[in-house]
């Protein structure tokens, strides 16, 4: 039995590479955030890859978790 994901929406909803940067300078490992967030390590990891879109709830989670502004992670949209 195949575990095929579709791939994410685009644009994603949050800055991959932000959500990786602020947990390590929160000094968080992957495994760490996840518990702090109430996830799976895997989820965490996908969000990190952008192979997963954090929804914006998920988006608060992390920012509670790793003590920033959920603006921080959030993908910069542009002006029309």
């Amino acid at each position: 039995m195949s575990t095929h994901r579709n791939p994410p929406k685009r644009p994603l909803d949050h800055e991959p590479e932000a959500v990786t940067y602020a947990r390590m300078q929160a000094g968080l490992t992957k495994t760490q955030l996840a518990a702090a967030c109430r996830v799976s390590v895997s989820l965490i990891s996908e969000i990190e890859a952008g192979t997963r879109n954090a929804t914006p709830a998920m988006i608060l989670k992390l920012a509670q978790a790793l003590n920033c502004p959920r603006v921080v992670l959030e993908r910069k949209r542009e002006q029309p």
